[in-house]
């Protein structure tokens, strides 16, 4: 396969959740044959009535396509496709290139792409950002760590998914960028979170704060996309609270094997882990808000 095009190459893809079926959806509907496989099966229903194929396990997705492509929940979970025992990477198989863009650990991202290269093949760290609103618009960022020239041989199939595709380094280099996102994320949206709890405690219309805050200099891309869901009290997710507690822990694991401290991101972490004990573990991001609301209560409780 000298290139990657509807009319000689088929493609794989296993996660059709929030981020994943849409993704997949672009690929389908782009014209290429698209075999799928997800744990539930129904989660897959429109992609297949849309004209992709069923898989009944990795290996079998492994099995029929040039290049495949996952995006799953958890570490163990990417283990699980890629190791189990009907995983991707357990036998030799026709596929050029694995793109994993799942959020995981940097070095289980270097396992693979070493278990990949003993097979003949490839893998790619490419993990994204940007949400389900991304997901949905084709508009990711996407951050990709191994082989440059596998990057250049997909990025056209990267092209159909994302905006901002950025090549990062060897394996791995695209879960750390991942890290960079999220670190930021953790701290951009206390701020929002908090800015909220002040702007309803002051007696403003957080609508009207937003017009003035969204465009100045604490601008950007979570505050105007999630900011009004949370004043709409709209918690649906576009990113789920317990997975963001995943990258976090991730991050400060990585941290810490580096030899630094990184206190905010701690700080936040265990906020959202009050609002996963809260029963929030499976709304969007932006409840950490009911976090926040709830230590609020708490100390005018005492």
């Amino acid at each position: 396969m000298d290139e990657i095009s509807p009319e000689q190459s088929s493609i794989g893809w296993i996660g059709t959740g929030i981020m994943g079926a849409p993704m997949c959806m672009h690929l389908v509907r782009a014209g290429y044959r698209v075999f799928v496989f997800n744990r539930t099966k129904k989660k897959a229903g429109e992609l297949l009535s849309e004209g992709a194929s069923w898989c009944d396990s990795p290996i079998e997705v492994a099995r029929r396509a040039d290049v495949i492509f996952t995006i799953v929940g958890y570490p163990d979970d990417v283990r699980e496709v890629y190791f189990g025992s009907k995983g991707l990477l357990v036998e030799p198989a026709s596929v050029r290139v694995f793109v994993d863009m799942t959020t995981t650990e940097p070095t289980l991202a270097k396992e693979m792409y070493e278990k990949a290269v003993g097979l003949g093949c490839v893998s790619l760290d490419a993990p994204v950002s940007g949400g389900d609103v991304g997901a949905v618009k084709g508009e990711l960022s996407i951050m990709v760590g191994g082989d440059e020239e596998a990057f250049d041989l997909v990025k056209p199939l990267l092209g159909l998914l994302g905006k901002n595709i950025v090549y990062q380094g060897k394996a791995g280099s695209g879960q750390h960028a991942k890290m960079c996102n999220q670190i930021t994320v953790a701290g951009v949206m206390i701020g929002i979170c908090e800015n909220l709890i002040y702007c309803k405690k002051a007696g403003l219309d957080p609508h009207t704060m937003l017009r003035s805050v969204g465009s100045g200099a604490a601008s950007s891309w979570l505050l105007n996309n999630l900011g009004p869901r949370i004043m709409d009290g709209d918690y649906d997710p576009g990113f789920f609270v317990e997975h963001f507690i995943k990258d976090m822990e991730i991050a400060l694991r990585e941290s810490q094997r580096m030899g630094i401290d990184l206190p905010g991101l701690a700080l936040v972490k265990s906020l959202y882990e009050r609002a996963s004990v809260l029963g929030h573990g499976r709304l969007g991001t932006q409840a950490l808000l009911l976090a926040l609301e709830d230590l609020c209560a708490d100390e005018n409780r005492n």
